[in-house]
């Protein structure tokens, strides 16, 4: 269940249907709510968010009593499957709003996202610790009719088993009482250190009016940063760190002095270092998380969180994944070293740059990929137009 591993982290408290009066008329004109092929993102405002989730949760819960109230016997159908539906018609809702809160945040999308952060944890740790839920999916478990599905549903029910078990429902009240509170406040600690994140990226803008600094870019690129200078009502060439802006300098700019600028930007996002050193500071966000994530750890009954978090991957132990990657180190490490060589060895002859620092690895790569095959990435993008990509992602 999406909802159960997403979410399964905070504390809940039982709202029935008659516990919030839903706006009908919001509900009926809820872009959020209405059926659509792709999620109608232009549509959706901040006011849409909190009345879509309260409608989808109060629709989950009524629809998880129905199912236990009438359940005589479980099975995929009478359990599972409207489960999963369960889950999916949350998952269209809160996709598109995790979504624009990362692409198009504002304040007033970002109030309406961390209002729903609680009642959506919330009601994953209701889900992940409802025992008669937990009992009737060990039971389709442990009968005959996990015989009977194919590979895919016995893997949804595994899954579905051992989420529950790693929400806590087969603690103790205290413990499951501690269990709440430690996911609790994981949630609030996560969502912060989000926020720092994005508000240390769009803190960071570059105006340039010299146009002998824009050498080497492509035009896309130099449209692009003048039509958003035009947007902030400046004269110039806006840049930023988001990835569209930041990464065109990183490969194509000529000037040195501007890649270095921008990378050492990107690089310190949300940190103690950097041209906004300790204001959006993520270092006890980052020690707070860490700690949540062992004392949860403990109390499931794993030594440390690397030992949960493999409880739900194919490695059998952090020991194993320390081995493997030890191991994918010394294997890549002199292939590494040969590809370095090479690109400081063209960087000498190109531009008699003997020296390569971070900023000038994609740049230098980028000239030699061109040199060498003849084509940079920019001239592939006419191979690669939205409305083509967009529709032949989504067709079937």
């Amino acid at each position: 269940m999406t909802v159960l591993l997403r979410y399964h982290d905070s504390n809940f408290k039982r709202h029935t249907a008659g516990d919030t009066e839903l706006n009908q008329d919001i509900i009926m004109s809820n872009p959020l709510l209405e059926n659509h092929r792709l999620p109608p993102f232009s549509a959706i405002k901040a006011e849409h968010v909190e009345p879509a989730i309260d409608h989808a949760l109060s629709t989950a819960r009524n629809k998880i009593d129905t199912i236990l109230s009438t359940l005589s016997e479980p099975t995929w159908e009478t359990l599972v499957h409207p489960m999963e539906e369960m889950d999916a018609l949350i998952d269209s809702v809160w996709s598109p709003v995790s979504h624009m809160n990362s692409v198009v945040n504002s304040e007033e999308l970002r109030q309406a996202y961390n209002a729903c952060l609680p009642k959506l944890s919330e009601f994953s740790t209701e889900l992940g610790q409802n025992e008669t839920l937990y009992q009737a999916y060990k039971a389709i478990a442990e009968g005959t009719e996990y015989q009977k599905l194919d590979t895919a549903q016995k893997k949804v029910i595994d899954n579905a088993v051992r989420d529950f078990r790693l929400s806590g429902v087969e603690l103790d009240q205290a413990k499951r009482d501690e269990f709440k509170k430690l996911s609790q406040q994981m949630t609030e600690r996560t969502a912060k250190f989000e926020e720092n994140l994005l508000d240390a990226t769009h803190a960071w803008r570059k105006l340039i009016t010299d146009e002998s600094l824009l050498s080497g870019l492509p035009p896309s690129t130099i449209e692009m940063a003048e039509q958003m200078a035009k947007r902030e009502g400046e004269e110039g060439w806006l840049f930023t760190l988001d990835f569209p802006s930041y990464m065109p300098v990183m490969s194509y700019a000529d000037n040195r002095e501007l890649r270095e600028e921008m990378y050492t930007a990107f690089a310190t996002k949300a940190s103690d270092q950097g041209p906004h050193a300790g204001k959006w500071d993520n270092t006890q966000v980052m020690l707070d998380i860490l700690n949540l994530r062992h004392q949860l750890a403990n109390l499931l009954g794993f030594a440390n969180h690397a030992e949960r978090s493999l409880a739900t991957k194919m490695a059998q132990s952090p020991q194993q994944v320390l081995d493997f990657l030890q191991d994918l180190a010394k294997r890549s490490k002199p292939i590494a070293e040969n590809e370095y060589a090479e690109l400081r060895a063209f960087a000498k002859v190109t531009a008699d740059q003997g020296q390569l620092e971070a900023w000038d690895v994609t740049y230098f790569a980028e000239k030699l990929r061109q040199q060498r095959y003849s084509i940079s990435q920019e001239e592939l993008k006419p191979y690669f137009p939205e409305d083509k990509v967009v529709s032949g992602l989504f067709a079937w």
